[in-house]
């Protein structure tokens, strides 16, 4: 009988404590807890599993409300919520600039709104905003729970329309094992999509479910075997926390350790057990909801100030406090969740708060974050900042596409020009584009996809059709091949010994691509980094209050790894090296004209208007000789 495990509660409230440990030291330091955030695993299981209790209750009893089950849902997770969302809006209406601002409001209303997965889906890509600067970014956890409350019910008391429980419960179970195949297939396939989709994460709530559902039956003298079944799931979890990291792709079918973990624990059902009952985990899994809310704007905080390590241990104690408070004072508030009529269901003081908020978030982002509370040169500041954040126009969707997805522009004869690499490849199209020239000119190029096996970026990017440069090259004659030397220095290990290690072998595959397609063309360019830095990021630059320009020296200075490079591949024939810098800066670079319009959309990416009249270094590139 599924009923058995209404009086197995302390266990569950302990796995949560487990999994918010984990998430809150994965999110302060990830090098504690590598995979931490599979915690966020374990509270979809804990999820299903309760969820599905509370419907099939209240369906074999033949009084489960859906509208009575929503509205509940509403009170337990809206308040907490809505008043973390409203203390967000409040210190970022005194602090924080309109840019960041208005960012803040769009992210409070798909939070509250529980679109939050769909919003950060869509901003997720190589010219995002770091997560660090995501001040609700973990909402969209919630709002994968919360889709997943309203559909869940409607499918289940449909089905009991027309099917015995014994079948629904069949259902079930065939439905999270497809929905582990789907998670699997499409994890591989669309892996940003998968990690924030209710599709590719429904299966660990019905496994919560499966738990409820097809329960295991002890009798009293097999309590070792689920001490036993307990320390298993309990390994299970573990490993995934120290073992797994954020480099594989997620949630694919490694998830199924937490998850499985958090099934057996569950099954083992052990209300007594040291690991789950002590008290410790039993008030942090008391807290655990608010305890989540509040960690990760305080991550954002220590990163957004710039503090030190030693607020990593503040903020971890502070999350704790908050969530005590929050669960205390407001998570314990009794709303009314049981109305005489439908119509009555409009009272409901949560959804106020969800329509209230999102109002107010939504009147903050299309209003530019309140800008006019700015003084005018600040206003024009942030407009600009506002306007260069986003502009960006390659590929254009004029651009004929050929193999391996490269782009070309047909020139008057048969001769060919190859520009290879990544964005700051990419940025050099709005001045080549406007070139007359005879030059058929493909780009063979990826955000964030470079041309040394080893690297490896921080955003899920298909790159092979770089990867696979060599079969491009073979197909076309190409006299003069394009690239970039940008790569050497991005995302190396933090330890010397490391960093030295992993920067001669990019340096020796890069030699090695330059070796090869030497050897196909009559020329090889080289372009050195552009300027780059905090100032000439327009969100950072008004955010900070930036100078406008930095000295030459510092422009050389963040290249160093690039020029003590050039002593080895100089000395190689037919090879030229472009630097940009020769070209864009005097004593200074600026990073902004007189009428404050910003010339890069970010730290290190130029805007097209300004790489169409400044990028005139690139003319040699087409000359004859």
């Amino acid at each position: 009988m599924v009923g058995v495990f209404l009086k197995f509660k302390k266990d569950i409230n302990g796995l949560r404590g487990i999994a918010v440990i984990a998430v809150v030291l994965f999110h302060f330091n990830e090098s504690w807890l590598p995979g931490g955030f599979a915690g966020v695993d374990v509270f979809f299981v804990i999820s299903g599993f309760l969820m599905t209790g509370i419907i099939f209750r209240g369906i074999e009893q033949e009084s489960f409300s859906v509208l009575k089950f929503y509205i509940a849902r509403a009170n337990r997770i809206i308040p907490a919520l809505a008043f973390l969302c409203l203390v967000l809006l409040i210190w970022g209406l005194i602090y924080l600039e309109p840019l960041d601002f208005r960012v803040l409001g769009k992210h409070v209303g798909s939070s509250i709104g529980f679109l939050s997965n769909i919003v950060y889906w869509s901003e997720d890509g190589y010219f995002d905003v770091a997560s660090h600067e995501k001040w609700l970014l973990h909402t969209w956890s919630l709002s994968v729970e919360w889709q997943f409350y309203i559909i869940y019910p409607l499918v289940l008391v449909t089905a009991r329309k027309f099917l015995p429980v014994a079948v629904i419960k069949s259902m079930i179970l065939g439905g999270t094992i497809l929905g582990f195949i789907f998670c699997v297939i499409a994890t591989y396939k669309w892996p940003s999509s998968s990690y924030y989709f209710l599709t590719t994460r429904a299966w660990e709530m019905m496994v919560g479910g499966v738990c409820y559902l097809y329960p295991f039956s002890f009798s009293n003298i097999q309590k070792k075997q689920k001490v036993l079944l307990e320390w298993f799931g309990l390994s299970l979890i573990i490993a995934s926390y120290i073992f797994i990291n954020k480099e594989v792709a997620w949630p694919g079918y490694l998830a199924v350790f937490p998850v499985l973990g958090s099934f057996l624990m569950i099954q083992a059902q052990r209300s007594d057990s040291f690991i789950t009952c002590n008290i410790v985990f039993q008030k942090l899994g008391t807290w655990s909801y608010s305890i989540y809310l509040w960690h990760w704007p305080i991550v954002v905080a220590i990163y957004f100030y710039s503090l030190n390590d030693v607020f990593i241990y503040v903020g971890i104690l502070l999350s704790v406090f908050l969530g005590f408070i929050s669960n205390k004072y407001i998570e314990k508030i009794n709303f009314k969740n049981n109305f005489n009529s439908l119509i009555n269901y409009v009272n409901c003081k949560p959804l106020y708060m969800v329509w209230g908020i999102g109002v107010i978030g939504s009147v903050i982002f299309l209003t530019n974050g309140l800008n006019f509370r700015s003084i005018e040169e600040k206003q024009l500041l942030n407009s600009n900042a506002l306007s260069a954040i986003s502009d960006w126009n390659y590929p254009e969707p004029n651009l004929q596409i050929g193999s391996h997805n490269i782009r070309f522009i047909k020139g008057s004869s048969d001769k060919n020009i190859l520009f290879i690499g990544a964005s700051h490849i990419e940025q050099t199209f709005p001045y080549v584009s406007g070139i007359n020239t005879e030059y058929n000119i493909y780009y063979l190029t990826e955000g964030g996809c470079f041309l040394t096996p080893s690297y490896t970026s921080k955003v899920n990017l298909d790159c092979s059709n770089i990867k696979n440069y060599k079969d491009v090259i073979a197909e076309v004659d190409f006299e003069r091949i394009v690239t970039s030397l940008f790569v050497l220095d991005v995302n190396l290990p933090k330890a010397e010994a490391e960093k030295k290690e992993q920067l001669d072998l990019r340096i020796s595959e890069f030699n090695e691509f330059l070796y090869f397609v030497k050897n196909k063309s009559k020329k090889v360019f080289v372009i050195l980094g552009e300027p780059k830095g905090d100032e000439f990021n327009p969100t950072l630059s008004v955010r900070h209050n930036l100078k406008g320009y930095i000295a030459i020296e510092e422009a050389r200075k963040a290249y160093a790894t690039h020029y003590g490079a050039m002593q080895s591949i100089t000395k190689m024939d037919n090879l030229l090296i472009i630097d940009p810098i020769e070209y864009l800066c005097s004593d200074i670079c600026m990073v902004r004209n007189e009428h404050f319009k910003y010339y890069y959309k970010d730290s290190e990416h130029m805007r097209p208007w300004y790489a169409k009249k400044s990028l005139g270094y690139l003319d040699q590139i087409f000359n004859n000789g």
